[in-house]
């Protein structure tokens, strides 16, 4: 544990990319493989469930530190970061225990679950008594399920690669479904991501059937119109085709069996079973890239992705709403086919193969081109996306590879993406942020009027009521909250906002705070749809923070029934006969 919390510490401490992989590097060359094993884990992204509950773990802080709640409380509000605050609080006589990441997890903390409250609270006070602050943080980090260090995947690879001196794409092919929380990190795992043998490798076939390939994403195209002769060239080298609103997965068909992973490496074949239903009569060693969209039988566009996050959130699928939301696995790339790795093979070769094969198996639908003669007509059917449910056009180079992560080295996509819907929203509660933002409010809740103010002075009224902490009358004016974002802001404007957060705080919920409100910011959002579980009766999708309005007074701020035109406008109509 004290290696692991050195490494969190040395990452933590820069923002340097080569600095956070030669930290790794160390790491790897220092640690034993069963750490080794659960760092990768943990840098990667992975999350194992929490096992003791944050009021759980504030009473026992308190009780160790011999302090009242209120004055946690105050710390905490002060700090913004819950393992921070315990860390501090605690008493300093703790030890330096010298047990191993991988002991901590497996021999300490997993089995907390579900033990009686009283057994949890005599471990924990026990824990934290072999520990010296740095390893409490992290321990708390991690029973808390709250880890989460500033590395992406892709350093993580870029480490493990310089550690065990293999090429970087072998190491991200092999760690695909590492963070799955079906299978816990061993060191034969970890000596499977970095064993220098190339014999599995050779024929790029995965050691494990189920296992996919590392995505290939796609860089955002904010050229105007003009300017897309001279940056990409004529039409005619582009394999152009929608951008779904959907999740992206993988089918893998092997050994028999079919395997649907989402791009978040999660395993989701059981959530899916018409899409593996359909998959099972692909050919072994197949491996298809595609979109998870509902599509109702007999519908000419997927229905909006609101639906899909039904499907996301249940664990249980009832007859009913696999009767309501439909899913279909709109396929536009093939990776492998009759067991061989097609990625290296040009964009246009993969497209005719994947389009000989999807005929056969009508439970799968193939992503359809969308013809242009020029730029010019591609960009009037990119204007008809919402009217067709999606989100802009995808451009591939039809010479391109299949690549791995976000990169232009070996093909290249572009997603060209209609300009977000936007609304002038006011900011009425934040929260701190995490790992080098704890300690700032960045995580904003916004409104807008439930109808427009008369002038300055009724929503002046109105501010002056929430100032007095006086609750909204049924009826009256009043600033309705419907979205959260925390990006879009330079680091600079999240100080300044910070600074008002807590100059204007009313009330405190928590590590919440309620605001007066006396910011606009121009909010931006891909999609918007109805939503019985919000005050306001709408959800946005992907909203972020565009600029903030300081031109534009309180009163003048968006209201429900512009959300409600957004609303209607993007109601599917029928689009006109293209692609």
């Amino acid at each position: 544990m004290k290696l692991f919390a050195r490494l969190f510490s040395e990452l933590d401490a820069t923002t340097s990319t080569s600095a956070k992989v030669q930290a790794m590097q160390r790491y790897f060359a220092q640690a034993q493989p069963a750490d080794a094993a659960w760092a990768v884990y943990f840098l990667a992204g992975g999350k194992p469930r929490q096992v003791v509950r944050t009021a759980s773990l504030r009473a026992i802080a308190c009780e160790m530190a011999g302090i009242p709640d209120w004055l946690f409380e105050e710390s905490y509000q002060a700090v913004g970061d819950l393992a921070e605050t315990i860390a501090y609080v605690l008493p300093l006589d703790g030890g330096g225990s010298t047990l191993g990441l991988a002991a901590w997890i497996e021999e300490r903390l997993l089995p907390l679950r579900g033990l009686p409250e009283p057994e949890v609270a005599a471990r924990v006070r026990g824990y934290w008594e072999e520990l010296d602050p740095q390893g409490r943080f992290l321990l708390i980090k991690l029973v808390g399920g709250g880890f989460r260090v500033g590395v992406s995947k892709l350093l993580v690879q870029r480490a493990l690669a310089a550690h065990a001196g293999v090429d970087a794409k072998r190491v991200a092919q092999r760690m695909m479904g590492y963070t799955d929380t079906r299978s816990m990190p061993t060191p034969e795992r970890f000596a499977a991501l970095t064993h220098t043998a190339l014999d599995e490798d050779s024929a790029h076939a995965p050691a494990d059937p189920g296992q996919p390939y590392p995505f290939f994403l796609a860089h955002q195209l904010d050229a105007p119109l003009g300017e897309l002769p001279d940056r990409l060239g004529p039409v005619d080298d582009w394999q152009v085709e929608w951008k779904y609103d959907g999740i992206r997965g993988q089918i893998v068909k092997r050994a028999g069996q079919v395997w649907l992973w989402s791009r978040g490496e999660e395993l989701v074949t059981e959530r899916f079973p018409e899409i593996v239903a359909a998959a099972s009569a692909l050919p072994d060693g197949t491996v298809l890239d595609g979109e998870i969209l509902v599509w109702p039988a007999g519908a000419e566009q997927p229905a909006p992705f609101a639906l899909l996050q039904q499907r996301i959130a249940r664990k249980t699928l009832p007859r009913k709403l696999l009767a309501d939301a439909p899913v279909s696995f709109v396929a536009y790339d093939l990776l492998e086919l009759a067991g061989q790795d097609q990625r290296t093979r040009p964009q246009a070769t993969r497209r005719a193969a994947l389009e000989r094969l999807l005929p056969h198996h009508p439970g799968l639908r193939l992503s359809p081109l969308v013809a242009g003669a020029d730029w010019t007509v591609l960009a009037a059917a990119r204007a008809e996306s919402r009217a067709r449910a999606v989100e802009g056009l995808m451009l591939k180079r039809r010479d391109a590879a299949y690549g791995t992560g976000r990169t232009k080295q070996d093909g290249l996509w572009w997603k060209w993406k209609i300009d977000p819907m936007a609304v002038d929203a006011v900011l009425v509660y934040a929260q701190a942020g995490h790992g080098r933002r704890a300690s700032v409010y960045t995580d904003y809740t916004f409104a807008v009027w439930n109808r427009a103010p008369q002038d300055a002075a009724e929503a002046q009224a109105v501010l002056d009521a929430i100032a007095r902490k006086e609750p909204a009358q049924p009826g009256a004016l009043q600033l309705v909250a419907f979205a959260k974002a925390y990006s879009g802001l330079t680091d600079a404007e999240f100080r300044r906002v910070d600074a008002i957060v807590r100059k204007n705080t009313l009330e405190k919920f928590g590590p919440v705070r309620s605001v007066v409100p006396s910011l606009v910011f121009e909010l931006g959002f891909e999609g918007i749809a109805r939503s019985p579980r919000h005050k306001s009766g709408i959800a946005v999708r992907f909203p972020r923070m565009l600029r903030i309005r300081d031109d534009k007074p309180i009163h003048e701020a968006g209201t429900l029934a512009e959300l409600e035109d957004l609303l209607h406008a993007t109601a599917p109509a029928p689009p006109k006969a293209l692609g």
